[in-house]
């Protein structure tokens, strides 16, 4: 629209761009300034604790805390952990699957498609609540076959309960995937699957040397949407920290950050944990496109 003098008076793409900035604001900006805030005090009792609380301002003494808290940086390494096994785990079976589906042997691909999609499907809590019920001894017809053949496995012991962890939750993402690796191995051009056939390429080779290469940016996008949702991990180790007393309340970071919020009631402390681990994830992102443009680039 233009005013007497020729100019714009309300350009359209602003005005279309306007509500997502305004939502970007509320649900993203907002919140971000309001942890900030929050974590630069702390609240304090006075005398014996009959006075009330009050709040107290300590710059970065919460961030202090935190980083000197053997239980904070334990939770990082967990997480550390469960990613070198969780990641290469959930994204080679993911891409296995698709390739499997997407070769020229495979029958039924709409309902193998569906089939793998489903456990995404369920919710995160109602996942764990799902293996937790089959870890449980007892209860699990998991562990009546293991017994059965004579082998025993104890899926909430110290060591054990990192991978029922993984499990989980490469169980509920696998399928997710599988859907998107496949999706972009149908875009690769037919011609060049059909010229890497006639060359005297295999199935095999021509799933590597042809169909991987073909989808990197689509690789890449997953392993860094996976290591900013693998960072987060809460729903299935604050479910399975119940029965595997060892985990404790503090495994991951959020894990962490949730305790020390809604049961020690230290908001600040919670919010200086919540903001170091953003930026935790914000390198993790960064490290995961670097390499991920070098190796498409490559």
């Amino acid at each position: 629209m233009r005013t007497a003098t020729g100019s714009r008076s309300a350009p359209a793409p602003v005005l279309f761009m306007a509500p997502f900035f305004l939502l970007f604001a509320l649900v993203t900006v907002a919140p971000i300034a309001y942890a900030a805030w929050l974590s630069l005090f702390h609240d304090e009792q006075s005398g014996l604790g009959f006075g009330g609380t009050r709040r107290v301002f300590s710059g970065f003494g919460n961030f202090t805390k935190a980083l000197t808290d053997p239980l904070f940086l334990a939770s990082f390494r967990h997480v550390a952990v469960y990613c070198l096994l969780y990641i290469p785990v959930m994204v080679g079976g993911a891409l296995l699957l698709a390739l499997l589906l997407d070769s020229s042997l495979a029958r039924a691909k709409r309902f193998f498609q569906i089939a793998f999609y489903l456990p995404h499907a369920v919710p995160g809590l109602i996942a764990a609540m799902i293996w937790l019920y089959l870890y449980t001894p007892g209860l699990s017809p998991v562990l009546d076959v293991l017994d059965g053949a004579g082998l025993s496995w104890n899926f909430f012991g110290r060591d054990e309960a990192l991978l029922s962890v993984v499990n989980i939750s490469a169980w509920q993402w696998m399928g997710y995937n599988m859907i998107i690796f496949f999706a972009g191995l149908q875009a690769v051009p037919r011609e060049t699957l059909e010229a890497a056939t006639m060359d005297g390429a295999g199935a095999i080779r021509t799933a590597l040397q042809v169909k991987v290469p073909s989808i990197r940016p689509t690789l890449i996008l997953t392993v860094l949407f996976t290591c900013v949702g693998a960072v987060q991990l809460f729903d299935a180790p604050q479910l399975l920290h119940l029965r595997a007393n060892e985990m404790g309340e503090s495994w991951s970071p959020t894990m962490y950050i949730f305790s020390a919020a809604f049961k020690s009631h230290d908001y600040g402390l919670a919010a200086a944990g919540a903001l170091l681990l953003a930026l935790v994830a914000g390198a993790a992102s960064y490290v995961v496109t670097t390499l991920g443009n070098r190796w498409r680039d490559a």
